[in-house]
């Protein structure tokens, strides 16, 4: 059974003792609660952001911000605070804690409590639910030396007209099952394709190839608005190399000279095998290496974007 994840990382203790943020309390850990009756747990009905604190920096902090206020938009849902007070209940998790460096940030936002189990929104009783979990988390070395493998999932990525992903919505079950099924079959992650055969992204990340010096990714229509990604694609074109977002087909990323995953945790995360076969000679190769130093030296502000 595979063990490595796009969101593993190194275990810390001091998470043990963390203080949650739940609706204007700081709590430890174990006494982190909402209702049965909240509309997340009930239908998975809000938004989230995952932000990572480095060396005293909320990266693409407007970025996230800009992504949670168009979702809540979308689903007609009214956070009730503006972006620089959601931002000081971030900033005063981290203050609780004692955070300066090395933290992830899961800020999530439910459309609140209802009056009884059901999907219309029409039966919330009042504001929205608001938790903030900040953790030390770093990514795994171990993963980055290793790669990840992955499998490609019967499960599609849909378009916004069934469920847009780019709302980063708490419903997640497609992707679980993606996921699920990857980890049955001893990979990693899932690899998913959109609606018509092409690749789309992973299950939690967006999924690159290097072929013959070009980087390629997805057109981005059946995936998430990843914030490194388009971190990543701007530093490549600001170095001068080619960049390629389009569709492409599994055949195309079995020949691939290298592959890697984006996300908030893990950054760039190297793939080393999929559906069983090797990626190039089935280790990270120099481009990977190469562009995540250069997107590390960016998140921790050794270089200008």
């Amino acid at each position: 059974m595979a063990k490595e994840s796009a969101q593993g990382y190194v275990d810390d203790p001091r998470n043990d003792s963390v203080l949650v943020y739940v609706d204007g309390e700081f709590v430890p850990r174990n006494e982190a609660k909402v209702s049965v009756f909240d509309s997340g747990f009930v239908l998975g009905d809000g938004v989230w952001e995952g932000l990572r604190l480095v060396r005293g920096r909320l990266l693409a902090l407007d970025d996230h911000l800009d992504r949670l206020y168009e979702g809540a938009g979308a689903i007609r849902m009214d956070i009730g605070l503006d972006r620089d007070a959601l931002t000081g209940i971030v900033r005063e998790t981290l203050a609780r804690n004692g955070m300066e460096d090395g933290a992830h940030i899961r800020l999530m936002i439910t459309r609140g409590r209802k009056k009884t189990v059901n999907q219309d929104p029409r039966f919330v009783l009042g504001r929205p639910t608001i938790v903030v979990v900040a953790e030390y988390k770093r990514p795994k070395p171990e993963t980055k030396e290793k790669g990840l493998t992955l499998f490609t999932s019967t499960f599609r990525c849909s378009g916004p007209d069934v469920f847009d992903l780019r709302l980063n919505s708490h419903s997640r079950l497609n992707l679980i099952q993606a996921l699920i099924q990857a980890i049955d079959a001893g990979a990693d992650e899932a690899l998913m394709l959109d609606p018509h055969g092409f690749v789309a992204s992973c299950n939690s990340t967006n999924f690159f190839i290097v072929r013959r010096g070009e980087l390629w990714t997805s057109t981005g229509r059946f995936n998430f608005k990843g914030i490194t990604r388009r971190k990543v694609l701007d530093l490549v074109r600001a170095g001068g190399g080619a960049v390629r977002e389009t569709d492409f087909t599994l055949a195309e990323t079995y020949s691939a000279d290298e592959a890697f995953v984006t996300g908030t945790l893990g950054g760039i995360t190297p793939v080393t095998r999929i559906d069983g076969r090797p990626v190039g000679d089935g280790r990270p190769g120099a481009y990977t290496r190469a562009l995540a130093a250069r997107y590390e030296a960016y998140i921790t502000g050794e270089a200008a974007p």
